[in-house]
């Protein structure tokens, strides 16, 4: 284990030190991966000398994804206390469905769910878990809201026509859960937004009206905090007073922005929260702690329980199901993702936590302050969004955004809305300053230089 440990260190530190001149690692397209790469596997085992060449060429050519020149997805960024707590959470490789198994983890996990609860402003009766993404979050808020409208399909399965209800720039899991959760694609409703991306209050209440004139059963409402591509905020307020009217759950899918509740400055962006049954977020998005960290709490911790729980004897032998969390979980056996979480949280405390997503949204002003400008910049994104959606000089987003990846100059994405195709610049690495921002233009602009007879 020492030497193993010994040469992690040291991948570790060419990694961290190749990071530095090359933000962006070479690219390596997938159909020459396995001529490039050694990452066949033998009958016989390697020797050390070739293992750690390989291992170290391997780990080189991987995608960077905590550097300066990272803006494709929605996480990025390396903090190093919640990487500690990561590492630490892989050396004791607890399991988190019984305090037999994990112990003192236990109490980790809890205690940061607790909070979580508080600072939404519910009380002792609310109650949540870890998961591995917002997708798996988003599925365990549609299965408590399925088994809320009628207790008995968790044993005799779905009869009845039953309606989902989310907006057309929701995440795309929302269809998927439905098809696994047995009430069908089909049945799921995309609710209109407006310019800014939000759902359409007044089609959403429309929309259930009719289905229950149709002799549907409306079951659940996805409402979205920061949409996948404009992360804008739907109006969690006017919704809830949507679903108190008609009894229908309302679950929050805040993936990608819901960590704004640790903002005095941005939690008003989910003004209602305390309203809703459900509400999921995940902390290796804004909060920045290495893949994965998604947490799901709900207003009223008995539906974990109805939806969750199974007995097991040959599990659930010690202490009570307070502190057997195998029994609020869809998964049994499940790794500890919540002591890299608390390690960040206990370190730099909640105050902490606020900076990081506050800094997140004044990386995004100083970019669409940029774009605004420069007349090279066309701007499609709006306030209160860490996504900054542009096009520059008209070119075409999806080859430029490519272009600059086979190059290795950035990772970038690119989306769309409605008819207008973009770049997706996001700022959700909070370890990037104002400097950082603007070189991502700077590298653009001088990047189209050299590249215009590919670009035009």
């Amino acid at each position: 284990m020492q030497k193993d440990i010994a040469l992690f260190n040291e991948l570790i530190n060419q990694l961290l030190k190749d990071e530095q001149n090359h933000p962006v690692a070479k690219h390596i397209p997938s159909s020459e991966l396995f001529e490039k790469l050694d990452l066949s596997v033998s009958e016989n085992p390697i020797d050390e000398d070739k293992f750690k060449t390989v291992l170290q060429e391997l780990v080189l050519a991987t995608p960077r994804t905590a550097t300066n020149a990272f803006f494709n997805q929605l996480f990025g960024g390396r903090n190093s206390k919640a990487i500690l707590g990561d590492l630490l959470a892989v050396m004791l490789n607890n399991s988190m469905y019984t305090y037999k198994a994990a112990g003192p983890q236990i109490g980790v996990e809890k205690a940061i769910l607790d909070e979580v609860c508080k600072i939404i402003g519910w009380d002792s009766n609310a109650g949540g878990t870890f998961a591995p993404g917002g997708s798996m979050t988003n599925f365990m808020g549609m299965l408590m809201a399925r088994d809320a409208f009628n207790e008995k399909l968790r044993y005799e399965g779905v009869s009845q026509k039953m309606t989902v209800y989310t907006s057309k720039d929701s995440h795309y899991s929302i269809p998927k859960n439905a098809a696994f959760a047995g009430i069908g694609r089909d049945s799921v409703r995309y609710i209109s937004t407006n310019h800014k991306g939000e759902m359409d209050v007044n089609h959403l209440q429309e929309t259930i009206n009719k289905d229950i004139a149709q002799g549907f059963y409306p079951i659940m409402v996805n409402a979205t905090a920061g949409t996948t591509v404009l992360g804008a905020f739907d109006n969690v307020k006017d919704i809830s007073q949507i679903c108190a009217e008609h009894n229908v759950w309302l679950h929050v899918d805040g993936a990608y922005c819901g960590s704004v509740i640790f903002s005095k400055k941005y939690k008003h962006l989910v003004e209602g929260l305390d309203k809703v049954d459900s509400f999921s977020f995940n902390a290796h998005k804004m909060i920045g702690t290495p893949l994965s960290c998604s947490i799901i709490v709900v207003k009223n911790k008995k539906h974990l329980y109805d939806s969750f729980s199974n007995d097991a004897s040959y599990l659930y032998q010690t202490d009570h199901d307070e502190f057997n969390l195998g029994k609020t979980s869809l998964q049994c056996g499940r790794r500890n993702d919540a002591l890299k979480f608390w390690t960040l949280w206990k370190s730099v405390g909640t105050k902490g936590l606020e900076k990081i997503v506050d800094h997140q949204f004044y990386l995004a002003d100083v970019a669409r302050d940029y774009i605004k400008n420069n007349s090279d910049y066309e701007l499609y994104s709006y306030d209160d969004s860490i996504s900054i959606c542009f096009n520059y000089k008209g070119i075409s987003a999806r080859e430029l955004c490519t272009l600059l990846y086979e190059k290795s100059e950035l990772l970038v994405g690119y989306g769309s809305f409605n008819d207008d195709e973009f770049i997706r610049l996001v700022t959700i690495n909070a370890q990037n300053k104002q400097e950082d921002i603007l070189n991502f233009f700077n590298v653009l602009e001088e990047f189209f230089a050299k590249n215009k007879s590919h670009l035009i």
